[in-house]
């Protein structure tokens, strides 16, 4: 009996753990129920709006993401069309890399440079190329690519024998100190250029020239590229009597030479005007001592005329009136008198020149 009563103390003690339990989680649930309840209650009250705007948010995503696609594949496209032109422009410029190391080909091609330039500026009028001009300097045979006429007789020389080889080379260099490297060449052998340039004093060679000569650097590249590498060249060049020039340089050159020239065909159709205006003043002015003359002639003929006139009248006209009187002139038939001519001619005023 002792031994049961701890046992059933336990049982009840447990049961009415139980029932504590049981009691506060039916507590729980109808607290949780009345939460949900309000929950839902609020949400359809206070976060349907949010909803609204989430939606309005997403469908916008949507949008931006469709744009994005779009956009991305376009994208893709000019990549790809860009990486495409860059493969052909190194192709094409591999090419012309090949050509240009030929003396030949590089040659010609800074002439029909020099040739367009020439076009542009509109001198083609006024430049001789060099395929017809030869001097004898003491370096030998020179043959300038082309002669500039100036007004009054004066030329200017351009040379358009770049050295190209050391451009060339760093244009294909696989590294950048390589591709330096291969620009200071360029620039050394643009220096020499200008040294043995400056050697040939073109300008003695003409009457009346400029003391200098025109380099002429076939593209824009060419000429940073040498001053990337040696920015004095520009100075140097100039000690030498040679100015480096590039096409856009060269056509400001060559319109400021255009430009002299009108303004010495205007020159010279003002003197030709006034010596037009001199001629024709003078053949005006003998003009009127011809009419003059003419005038003068007149004068003497109608002095004639009325000398006659009046003789024919008193000396002749009289004595066949008589006829009349005697009555033997025809019926009807009279002598008109012979009147004299009273006007006379205006001369024309001439002053001489």
């Amino acid at each position: 009996m002792q031994n049961i009563l701890p046992v059933l103390c336990f049982i009840a003690g447990f049961a009415l753990a139980w029932l504590v339990l049981r009691a506060r989680q039916r507590d729980a649930e109808d607290a949780r129920a009345r939460n949900n309840q309000i929950f839902a209650e609020l949400a359809g009250t206070t976060l349907a709006p949010v909803r609204e705007s989430l939606d309005k948010v997403d469908r916008k995503i949507q949008e931006i993401e469709k744009a994005r696609i779009g956009a991305y594949a376009t994208l893709s496209e000019q990549v790809r069309s860009l990486v495409e032109t860059q493969s052909q422009l190194r192709s094409e410029t591999g090419r012309l890399v090949t050509a240009l190391r030929t003396p030949s080909t590089r040659g010609r091609w800074g002439e029909i440079q020099l040739q367009r330039v020439v076009e542009l500026a509109g001198m083609l009028e006024y430049c001789d190329f060099s395929s017809q001009t030869t001097l004898n300097g003491e370096d030998g045979r020179l043959r300038p690519d082309l002669l500039v006429r100036l007004p009054a007789g004066k030329t200017i020389v351009v040379d358009a024998k770049t050295p190209l080889e050391g451009f060339l080379a760093a244009v294909e260099a696989a590294d950048e100190p390589a591709r330096k490297a291969r620009l200071a060449d360029h620039a050394r052998q643009v220096r020499a250029h200008l040294a043995g340039l400056g050697r040939k004093s073109y300008w003695e060679q003409f009457e009346q020239a400029p003391e200098f000569v025109v380099l002429f650097l076939p593209g824009e590249s060419f000429f940073s590229a040498a001053l990337e590498s040696d920015p004095s060249l520009i100075e140097y060049g100039v000690a030498q009597n040679v100015i480096l020039a590039t096409p856009t340089t060269l056509i400001a050159l060559l319109r400021a030479v255009a430009y002299g020239w009108r303004q010495e065909r205007l020159a010279q159709n003002a003197a030709d005007i006034s010596a037009l205006g001199k001629e024709l003043y003078k053949r005006l002015s003998d003009m009127g001592e011809h009419w003059n003359r003419v005038g003068r002639a007149l004068d003497r003929a109608v002095e004639a005329y009325n000398g006659a006139v009046g003789s024919l009248e008193s000396r002749v006209m009289v004595s066949a009136r008589r006829f009349e009187e005697l009555k033997t002139a025809p019926l009807g038939v009279q002598i008109a008198p012979l009147e004299p001519v009273e006007k006379t001619t205006r001369a024309v005023e001439v002053s001489q020149a």
